[in-house]
């Protein structure tokens, strides 16, 4: 198994920007799914905790549920 030397090279915003400019449109492609994938993780991350933080509600029945999804499957299909 090959061993991997990570390397920190310290650049600035421009930078980066200008280098990704130079890549090929699959590469540019895969930095921005990339980016996308840690804005992602962020905002779930955040979620969950807000979620989390809420307190848990205990009067929730079947029949709320269910409504709750016949009322936004039905929102869906009007739009």
């Amino acid at each position: 198994m090959m061993a991997i030397d990570m390397v920190s090279i310290p650049i600035t915003l421009e930078q980066l920007i200008k280098a990704v400019q130079q890549l090929q449109p699959e590469e540019r492609a895969k930095v921005a799914r990339g980016l996308v994938l840690v804005d992602l993780r962020s905002d779930l991350r955040a979620l969950i905790q807000e979620l989390y933080a809420q307190p848990p509600v205990d009067d929730i029945t079947d029949e709320n549920i269910m409504a709750e999804i016949k009322a936004v499957r039905q929102q869906s299909y009007q739009t």
